[in-house]
């Protein structure tokens, strides 16, 4: 696995209803939660447009990304409103994991070096990464911003012109005049185009829904846990654009507090019903079969 480059996550809040998926599926990637104590894939709710999964207080996770292209891709992650390898607040021009085509790969923590990470763990928000590290705004979302890579580009070279010099000049003016009007509808300086794009913040939790208000334990976040061997190696990447091609965004807490909040049904198990319920299953031993 290699990183790179550069991206920007916009991070937010959502609302409730619920359906259950193997994962939250993109047209670039597909991205899943792992619960590295059991190896289970958490299970991805789906409520009002949104991925949800239900954390367990204490355990590790990763999060599995699976590049569904033929090509080259970069996903820009950040946890809790975190980029995932440099710890700035999540901006889509930061770096993040390139991923071969077809390629998977979980990151299981906080990138420390080329070698090494802080475990991803679910912890009481309190105690989590971004809560320590004054930006509290974001805990208890995960975001992938993905990229396309811009093409190599093919040098190209026009055929010699055997026309007379006087063609040659008026060609010459031509081109003058061309270029010309290229620079009186060229777009503003770097400078201006700056002030005029869009400015990132972050996206302070609503309350419309009140949500929080109905979560009746502490909310869940992602610690900065024990540290761990992963190898990584540094390339390059070309964004095709500034803004990515596509952003997954999962939230997450704990399953009491996702039940509170009606992104997930509360059914209590019941067991399959018995036409004789009076009557007592056998208690001895049965013969094998044939006798």
């Amino acid at each position: 696995m290699k990183f790179a480059g550069i991206g920007v996550l916009l991070i937010g809040l959502g609302v409730l209803g619920a359906r259950v998926d193997a994962h939250a599926s993109g047209r670039l990637a597909d991205v899943q939660i792992i619960d590295r104590d059991t190896g289970s894939m958490l299970p991805m709710y789906r409520s009002h447009g949104e991925y949800w999964v239900a954390g367990r207080p204490g355990a590790r996770y990763s999060i599995m990304i699976q590049n569904r292209r033929g090509e080259r891709l970069l996903a820009v992650t950040a946890v809790d409103g975190i980029n995932v390898i440099s710890g700035e607040t999540g901006a889509w021009g930061q770096s993040g994991y390139v991923f071969s085509p077809g390629e998977s790969y979980e990151i299981a923590g906080w990138r420390k070096s080329n070698a090494e990470i802080a475990a991803f763990n679910f912890t009481a928000a309190a105690n989590s990464y971004a809560e320590r590290t004054g930006r509290p705004a974001n805990v208890g979302v995960i975001g992938v911003a993905l990229f396309l890579e811009r093409p190599p580009r093919i040098q190209s070279y026009a055929p010699l012109d055997h026309r007379s010099e006087e063609s040659g000049y008026a060609q010459n003016r031509i081109q003058a005049g061309a270029a010309d009007s290229a620079a009186r509808a060229a777009p503003p300086s770097s400078r201006e185009a700056a002030a005029s794009a869009p400015k990132l913040e972050e996206v302070k939790p609503s309350t419309s829904n009140n949500i929080a208000n109905a979560a009746p334990a502490p909310k869940l976040g992602t610690g900065h846990g024990a540290r761990e061997t992963s190898y990584v190696q540094d390339t390059t990447f070309d964004r095709l654009s500034s803004t990515p091609n596509e952003v997954i965004k999962i939230r997450y807490d704990s399953f009491e507090n996702l039940v509170a909040m009606g992104v997930v049904p509360s059914r209590p198990w019941q067991s399959a019903p018995n036409p004789f319920p009076e009557s007592a299953m056998p208690r001895y031993v049965p013969d094998p079969p044939g006798g």
